[in-house]
Formats: C-alpha cells, sequence, structure tokens
C-alpha cells in the first residue's frame, strides 16, 4: 500500500498568499457571474451550478425554444460531434463547431459575431497533419482593462483569440498559437497530444492538461501552467515523476519517466481560489491494459492531485486505482463542494470515478471524510510479466452510484430467446465476473467501467444551497481479452505486404478497432474503408490522425504501405514482397500483448447484454452521505417503448439550478429533460435536432433566462448535427428578476 497524501505546507501558504493578491486585485473571474456562465461547466469550482431562479419547477413546462444557431460543417459521413459546454461573457456566447472552428454569438439572440476557423492559420503542408479532435470547452481571461482572449485547442495547438474580433493574437507563442508538443521534457515531435477539456484560469496563469495516446507510444501527460500574454510556460507539474521527486520509487524501473506515457489531466481542472489550489484528477498510465512494462503503483497515474496554483507545487495526492490495467482514468474533475459535521463546515471536494465510487476529501488536507479501505482483491496474472497490486482502494460510504457485482449469466430480459442463448454461450466462453479481474487471454467481464463509465466526461452537479451532488452515469458491461503479438523484431524478409501488413495492424490497430475490424463505441469500423478514401487520403489520415485516433506519423513509408495494403486491400502492394528497414523501436513500445478491441458486451442484435438500466442519475445528500433517489436516465429509440425502464448510456453532464431543476440533455433518444431536484420526478423535456452529448449552459440576458445546448450527436450511432438550441420561457410569461 502507497502514502496516501502528502503536504507541503511552505509551498501551500504560499499559494494561499498569491490567490489572496490575486482576489483582492480582482484578477480572476469576470463582472455580473450570476448572470454569465464565464467558466466551462459554470464555475471554477466545478459545481454546474446556476444561482438563476427566473425558470423553476413551476413554469418550466413552458419553456420554448428561443434561438437555433446551425454552425454549418457537420461530418454526418464520420459521425461527427459537439461536446462543448459553451461560455457567456457580458452577453456574448463562445463555442466550438464539429470541424473545431471557434464562433461568438449574441447570447440573446444567438446571432454570429465571428467565427475562427484554425485549419486556415497553419501553413498548406501542415493541414494534412491537423488533428481533428474533440473540443469540451474553452477558456476566458480580462485583465478588465480591454484585453479580453479565448483559449482553445484544436490540433496539437492552443490558440489565444481576441475575444471581440476572433483574432489570433500575434505576441502569444507563434503568431497566435503553442505548439502542445513542446516542453514536456523529451522529444515527443511525433507522438499524439492535443487537449479535449479547456484550461483553467489562474490569475494570468493558464493551467492546461492534454490528451495523449493510450497505446504504448505515449507522450507523457504533465501539466503547464503557461503566461496568458505570451505563451510561455511558467511551471511544469511531472505526472510521472522525474528522480528525487516525490512519487518517483512508485515505478520500479528507475527509467520509466524517459519512456512511459499517459497519467494525464484530460479532462480539466477545479480550482479553489481563493487559496489558489488547483485540482486535476488523471488518467492511467499506457498502455492502458498491460502493465509488465511499468511496474509499480504508478504515481500519478489515477491521482486526485492538489496543486499550488501559483508554483505548480505538490500539495497532497490521492490515488484511487493502484497500477491500474483497467482503463480506470478519473473522468472528470473533482467538484468544490462544502460538508457540515459536528457544527462544522468542511470544505472538501466530491470526485466520481468510472467504477461507481464516490471518494469525498477535505480539499485543504487530503483526508478522506469517510474511511477507505485497502481490499484484497484478485492479483493472479496469466499474462507474462505482469504484476498487479493485491489491495485496491474502495471507499466505506457514500454507497457507489454504480452497481459493483454482476452475477454471472445474468441477461437483458428483453432479448429474443435465440439471442438470450448467444448471450449465455459468450457468458461461458469468458472468465466469471468479480470486483477488479485481471484481464485475462480468456477475457474478463468489466463492469461498471473501465472503458467508458460508470461517471463520464460530463462531472458532477453541486448544489450549494442543499448540499445535494448529481451523478449521471453508465452502467454497460464490457469484454476485455488480451491478444499475445509478435515481437515487433520479427523480420518481415521474404514475406508479404500482407503479411506486414496483418502484423502491423494487430500492433498498431486492432486494440481500437479490433481483431474483426468491425470497431465499437467511438471506433468505426474498417470494413470496406477503401470506399471512402484512396492511398493519398489514407496515408494523410495516418499521419494527421482524427478525433479518437492517434497520429501514426512516427511510422516508416514502407509500414504505411503494408498497412494500406491490408486495410484497404490493394491486391497489387500485398503480394509483393516485404523488407523491413532496420531501425530501433523503443523496448517499452515492445508490448507482449494487446487487448480484442474496445468490445461492449452487447447481443447479436446490437442491444445490451446485462440487465437494466444501463444510465442512471443519482442524487447525494452530502450532509448524510445517504442517496437521495436514483432513477433510469433516458433510453435507446428501440426501448422506446420501456423508456421508464432502461436508461441508456449518456455523455454530459447535468446543471442544478436554484430555481429547484436539474437540467440535462447526453442521451441518445436526442431530448432535453428537466427534473426536479429533490424528488427526480420529470417536469420537462424536449426534442432536440441531434443528441446533445453536452452539458448545458444557463444564463441570463437583459433579464431573461436560457438554457442552451449543444447538438452534435454522432456518438453511440445517432446522427450528427451542427446547432446549439437556446430555451427560455415565452415574453408572454412574467418574468421574475
Amino acid at each position: 500500500m502507497i502514502n496516501t497524501y502528502m503536504r507541503h505546507t511552505p509551498h501551500f501558504f504560499m499559494g494561499c498568499w498569491v490567490a489572496l493578491i490575486c482576489f483582492v486585485c480582482a484578477c480572476h473571474g469576470v463582472k455580473q457571474q450570476n448572470q454569465d456562465w464565464p467558466v466551462y461547466h459554470g464555475s471554477k469550482d466545478n459545481a454546474h451550478y446556476s444561482p438563476l431562479s427566473q425558470i423553476d419547477t413551476q413554469n418550466v413546462q413552458q419553456l420554448r425554444v428561443a434561438w437555433i444557431f446551425h454552425t454549418g460543417d457537420a461530418d454526418t459521413a464520420n459521425h461527427s460531434q459537439i461536446e462543448c459546454n459553451p461560455v457567456v461573457v457580458n452577453g456574448t456566447l463562445y463555442g466550438t463547431s464539429p470541424q473545431l472552428k471557434v464562433f461568438a454569438l449574441d447570447a440573446c439572440t444567438g446571432k454570429l459575431k465571428w467565427m475562427f476557423n484554425p485549419l486556415d492559420s497553419l501553413p498548406a503542408d501542415k493541414k494534412s497533419f491537423f488533428i481533428l479532435n474533440i473540443n469540451r470547452g474553452l477558456a476566458y481571461w480580462t485583465d478588465h482593462r480591454g484585453d479580453e482572449r479565448i483559449f482553445f485547442a484544436a490540433g496539437s495547438y492552443l490558440y489565444a483569440l481576441d475575444a471581440k474580433t476572433g483574432k489570433p493574437i500575434p505576441t502569444f507563442g507563434h503568431h497566435g498559437r503553442v505548439d502542445l508538443h513542446e516542453g514536456l521534457g523529451r522529444d515527443v515531435s511525433d507522438l499524439f497530444v492535443t487537449a479535449t477539456s479547456p484550461g483553467i484560469i489562474y490569475c494570468d496563469l493558464l493551467i492546461m492538461g492534454s490528451r495523449v495516446d493510450e497505446g504504448p507510444a505515449a507522450a507523457p501527460g504533465h501539466i503547464r501552467a503557461y503566461d496568458v500574454r505570451t505563451g510561455q510556460i511558467k511551471w511544469i507539474f511531472h505526472t510521472i515523476p522525474y528522480p528525487g521527486e516525490v512519487g518517483y520509487d512508485s515505478w520500479q524501473d528507475p527509467n520509466a519517466w524517459k519512456h512511459i506515457g499517459g497519467a494525464n489531466a484530460w479532462s480539466g481542472f477545479s480550482m479553489d481560489e481563493k487559496r489558489g489550489i488547483v485540482y486535476a484528477s488523471l488518467g492511467s498510465a499506457s498502455f492502458d491494459f498491460y502493465g509488465g512494462k511499468r511496474l509499480g503503483n504508478n504515481l500519478f497515474a489515477d491521482c486526485i492531485l492538489a496543486l499550488d496554483a501559483a508554483t505548480g507545487k505538490l500539495l497532497w495526492y490521492y490515488q484511487t486505482t493502484h497500477h491500474d490495467v483497467w482503463d480506470g482514468d478519473l473522468p472528470t474533475p473533482p467538484t468544490l463542494v462544502s460538508v457540515k459535521r459536528n457544527g462544522k463546515t468542511i470544505d472538501a471536494l466530491a470526485q466520481p470515478t468510472k467504477r461507481g465510487y464516490l471518494f469525498l476529501f477535505d480539499r485543504v488536507n487530503g483526508q478522506s471524510l469517510y474511511p477507505i479501505r485497502e481490499i484484497p482483491v484478485p492479483h493472479q496474472s496469466d499474462l507474462e510479466g505482469e504484476v498487479l497490486s493485491p489491495t485496491q482502494p474502495v471507499p466505506v460510504a457514500p454507497a457507489p452510484f454504480g452497481m459493483q457485482q454482476l452475477r454471472r449469466y445474468a441477461v437483458n430480459p428483453f432479448l429474443p430467446e435465440a439471442s438470450r442463448e448467444a448471450v449465455l454461450q459468450k457468458w461461458k466462453q469468458l472468465d466469471s465476473p468479480q470486483l477488479f479481474a485481471p484481464p485475462s487471454l480468456r477475457g474478463i467481464v468489466l463492469l461498471p467501467g473501465g472503458m467508458d463509465g460508470g461517471a463520464e466526461w460530463g462531472g458532477a452537479a453541486y448544489d450549494p444551497e442543499t448540499h445535494w451532488l448529481y451523478v449521471n452515469s453508465n452502467r454497460m458491461a464490457w469484454i476485455i481479452q488480451m491478444i499475445p503479438l509478435q515481437p515487433t523484431q520479427t523480420k518481415y524478409s521474404h514475406r508479404t505486404y500482407l503479411d506486414a501488413g496483418k502484423q502491423l495492424y494487430q500492433q498498431y490497430c486492432m486494440s481500437c478497432h479490433g481483431a474483426d475490424r468491425k470497431g465499437g463505441q467511438n471506433y468505426p469500423s474498417l470494413l470496406q474503408v477503401n470506399r471512402k478514401y484512396d492511398t493519398t487520403q489514407f496515408y494523410a489520415l495516418l499521419n494527421s490522425g482524427r478525433r479518437m485516433m492517434p497520429s501514426f506519423s512516427r511510422l516508416r513509408a514502407d509500414q504505411k504501405r503494408a498497412i494500406a495494403s491490408f486495410i484497404l486491400n490493394i491486391p497489387s502492394l500485398q503480394t509483393k514482397p516485404y523488407v523491413a528497414a532496420d531501425t530501433q523501436i523503443d523496448p517499452y513500445w515492445n508490448l507482449p500483448y494487446t487487448i480484442n478491441g474496445y468490445t461492449k458486451f452487447l447481443s447479436p442484435e446490437g442491444w445490451p447484454a446485462i440487465p437494466p438500466p444501463w444510465g442512471q442519475l443519482t442524487a447525494y445528500d452530502l450532509q448524510t452521505g445517504q442517496i437521495k433517489w436514483q432513477i433510469p436516465l433516458g433510453y435507446y429509440p428501440y426501448m422506446h417503448d420501456k423508456d421508464t425502464l432502461t436508461g441508456a448510456e449518456n455523455y454530459g453532464g447535468a446543471v442544478v439550478t436554484a430555481g429547484g431543476l436539474l437540467f440535462i440533455a447526453a442521451t441518445p433518444d436526442g431530448k432535453i429533460r428537466a427534473f426536479h431536484k429533490r424528488t427526480g420526478k420529470l417536469l420537462w423535456q424536449a426534442n432536440l435536432p441531434a443528441p446533445g452529448f453536452a452539458t448545458p449552459a444557463i444564463y441570463s440576458c437583459n433579464g431573461k433566462e436560457y438554457v442552451v445546448i449543444a447538438c452534435g450527436g454522432g456518438k453511440l450511432n445517432t446522427p450528427s448535427g451542427d446547432a446549439y438550441v437556446a430555451f427560455a420561457l415565452p415574453d408572454s410569461i412574467p418574468l421574475k428578476n
């Protein structure tokens, strides 16, 4: 068992002093914050809360569409998405489009003010290397003297735009952008680095995380703070510790920091601004599912971090999964909350996890508010070189919001009899389900996640009036099956391009697209992809990456041709002899195993194999730690007649309001809903032009309250969209101010 938290008192007080100076000088935030939505998820405490009460439990049924803005760049063929939670400042709404354009709208009317296309800022020879990543939001900064900036990431670049014009700030970085590959302490120029979640502002610093590859060839996920004016890096925190740093001895290999990647703050940050503390929740170390090349508990992977926002110094940490081999990233930044104990108010944080647990810590000193047990878990692996942790931390309370145990042979009761039999046969081929079951060659059932869920990147909503916390979650079973790989040093001499292409596909592509190339979840099928891409387009895709797909620009030209011969089915190339060049490969990337794709446990017709509910909404009273209510959330279109029973996978968070409401979209049925925050009763719902896999923003403009949601669709095989839809009460209803 490792040390669970650490304080560095001198740095802590220095951070508090700097924060106090900044707070007094009003260098944070924006004016009229109660009317705006100036920060990703509403506020820096990541509470998803609006103090507005004009729309309430009595009139919410009267909500109507106030305006719709179409970005005009949905890519229906490639299942484009919008996951952006927009920010609203002084009557202007800032958001992003499916193609990563940034726009500014009149927040009252939805009328376009300006639009910036990051692709236009790149030279022609770089445009084919542009990574079309997902964007979940932006950061706004002002000096309150006329300088207003919008920061966002597109491809591998961090951009700074003039908030009034949309023009890049020429004095920031190189002509308005900074390359996120730079400043990570080692050469990662050929590796995948981007940012899907926005950074967070502290005084004149922009604190940024990153999204990196989840395979072996991954960049480190170090956290960096940039000067908002110049783009210079002011501090860096090594999430994979260097020699002499806290956590270095949690890696058995003393050189792991030179090679291992991941442990990245991909979901963003929360901040206690008065104390000057920034909080990050980190992902797993790469490779996600095999840890034989990274023995040890692997700090700071899967950790909640508290850092001095001014300096990046470590204040405390807690690791929620030791030596993670289940893709158990912490999916969202912690939510800052307050809890009363024995007449005393404790400033705390709440951290929901993919496993369905809710951790509660004192946000100042890192002490858990409830006991956490290190429970014995299965740790004997059939994978050569793997050494698992014999214990894992489990909170005694609050009760988990996600189901922790699944009875073997439990089957979706709505399946036809033939499909039930097929699911049962699949069950018999897999290892028995158990908590923290080691990934195996036979295959394990992972529930509630791993892969996607319980909690997801939408995060929790917190009501400071009632001290209730709301978590939407998934309950989808996944199958992890490990597949042995041939060593990459195996010579390809006198073999064909097809043979080499199959082996390279297995090494680089199969973990996402599966052995059958049918894909799954966010990963598309590669069958008949030659109808979509010619060889030139395919090589450009390999070089650039796209959304969940990292760049493979590091591969040699002959390797790319071999992969193309297999995936594009090019007979004239497949039969040619393939002779590999003699090159050195990083031994840390030469793994003996991969996974057989990101595989949901589904029936033959594509329905969930296990019983519902498959998506839920849970309300906690943090004063008592008790679940107050829990209901299914959403439904799949083919289950529309059972919508009160099933729930569905959901992506995007909820927003709770002073008007007594909980607003959430997030579901594949294409609806936005409002629930009574005390009872969970559905009070209102409306159809959207495409599913809203995003978190709503709530603001007021000219005395009128609006609820806006990005409707991008694209996930879970839903149609893609390009709309932002705003709802408000009709003008005929008297408005409360």
